[in-house]
């Protein structure tokens, strides 16, 4: 280890003490037990640790893990847990399943899909009939990637979308000499579109879903939004930051090579097997389940695993290449959902949201605050989880101020508002799966991802918010 990784390990060290030993009144957190001292240490130590990479990604998140199991779970050592007393210990379980995580499964899956099609070059079949509207200039193939992704995203999961679509970038990476800047521009692409696309509908990300609940409550706001009238809004904000983010892509990462040519011509010589058929009414069957799940009711992790169950029983993927999975990236994943438990179940993460003065501030500081508290926790906690913590909240502050509000659009607002903030929230690989899906890629640091992903969650939030209250 070099001499500024050990400054900045640290560093790390010297915030993780303060954290846990400073009085919480000093970070505004009144009356926090001792187990949410500990969450709020080991929050800052991963925090620190993703950001300044002095470990790799994935080795931080086992290390938090295994602090987690030992320092607030009931599985924990006996000394240390009986001196939490009445704080809300976290069940080992619950930390432990982080690794078996349904969207964990719903990677695993992707993963697999993605080794399937390269091995039997539907990778670069498919790629080249997607692609093919956007010609061959490095510029607009980036910018079909993030078109398509983020039309997907409107109706598939975020996280399958990503996976599906890291597939068809495959073939166009290798495309590209080894030193192309515009790679990482590239893998980038995916988890933007993934993101950004989900707020196109109310089914985009759970996160639309759960604002809808509230605002359409027939006992509670009872606005009456539409699935059409929340695209007539949404998807031109969508296309608006999709672009924004094409030019700070090229911006960041701009192309050296001229023009992108995928050969496809060995493909069609290569006679097509049986096992060819298998991988192509696999490949059909996994994504029309995916689009099809309001229909079917099966979750798109569920999903997920019938392609590997298939590809196995077929013995078109085996032991040999499972072994050459990106198994780092699934550890890295899981620490991130480990830290998100861990912040929910302590209770830490309400006791954050609750110190903030909501009800002493102007309206709209109200209805911008939230929104940013929303984009921070999301960074580190799965959306999904900072929306169903922050909706109820938000609901409650909302009718409470209803006649300050007005003046912006009430509640609608303040809750859509935290909604489309957790979608901006893309600045690290654990931020949301599509993100780490990229960064699988090898193609990315987490500074270039943060760099990029704080411009574009900035700009995002300020347009959404510039939409919500114009229109």
């Amino acid at each position: 280890m070099d001499v500024r990784k050990i400054i900045k390990l640290l560093v790390v060290l010297a915030v993780t003490f303060a954290m846990r030993y400073v009085p919480s009144e000093f970070f505004g957190l009144d009356g926090i037990d001792v187990a949410e001292r500990r969450m709020l240490a080991i929050f800052a130590f991963a925090a620190l640790m993703w950001i300044t990479e002095v470990l790799p990604a994935w080795v931080t998140s086992v290390v938090v893990i295994v602090v987690m199991l030992l320092t607030v779970t009931d599985g924990g050592i006996s000394g240390i847990i009986d001196s939490i007393g009445e704080g809300h210990i976290v069940s080992y379980k619950s930390v432990m399943a982080a690794f078996a995580d349904p969207v964990v499964m719903l990677f695993l899956g992707g993963f697999v899909l993605a080794a399937v099609a390269s091995k039997s070059e539907l990778d670069l079949k498919l790629a080249k009939v997607i692609l093919k509207p956007f010609g061959t200039k490095p510029r607009w193939v980036l910018l079909g990637f993030l078109l398509t992704t983020a039309v997907f995203s409107m109706f598939v999961s975020n996280t399958a979308t990503a996976a599906m679509m890291i597939t068809l970038l495959s073939p166009v990476l290798k495309s590209l000499p080894d030193d192309e800047p515009g790679k990482a521009a590239l893998a980038l692409a995916i988890p933007i579109g993934a993101n950004v696309g989900g707020i196109g509908t109310p089914i985009g990300t759970p996160p639309n879903a759960i604002a809808m609940k509230y605002l359409n409550d027939p006992s509670g706001l009872n606005l009456g939004i539409t699935f059409g009238g929340w695209m007539l809004t949404m998807v031109p904000l969508m296309l608006a930051v999709v672009l924004f983010s094409w030019f700070v892509l090229l911006k960041a990462h701009p192309f050296r090579t001229d023009s992108i040519k995928l050969q496809l011509a060995d493909v069609s010589k290569r006679a097509t097997t049986w096992q060819d058929w298998v991988i192509y009414c696999t490949f059909v069957l996994t994504i029309a389940l995916w689009m099809l799940d309001s229909v079917t009711g099966l979750n798109a992790n569920v999903v997920a695993l019938i392609p590997v169950a298939l590809f196995v029983v077929f013995g078109i993927f085996n032991a040999k290449d499972l072994q050459q999975l990106d198994w780092s990236v699934l550890w890295m994943v899981a620490g991130g959902f480990a830290l998100g438990t861990g912040m929910y179940d302590t209770g830490l993460a309400g006791d954050m949201v609750r110190s903030i003065p909501f009800d002493a501030m102007p309206a709209l500081a109200v209805i911008l605050v939230s929104g940013f508290v929303c984009w921070g926790l999301s960074q580190f906690i799965s959306n999904s989880a900072t929306a169903a913590l922050l909706m109820p909240i938000m609901a409650v502050v909302g009718a409470g101020l209803e006649d300050k509000l007005g003046l912006y659009g009430g509640s609608h607002t303040l809750l859509v508002g935290v909604a489309l903030s957790a979608s901006f929230a893309m600045a690290l690989p654990i931020s949301t799966p599509p993100n780490a899906i990229s960064y699988s890629t090898g193609l990315i640091t987490t500074n270039q991802m943060a760099k990029v992903g704080v411009i574009v969650g900035v700009i995002a939030y300020l347009l959404a918010y510039c939409v919500l209250l114009v229109f």
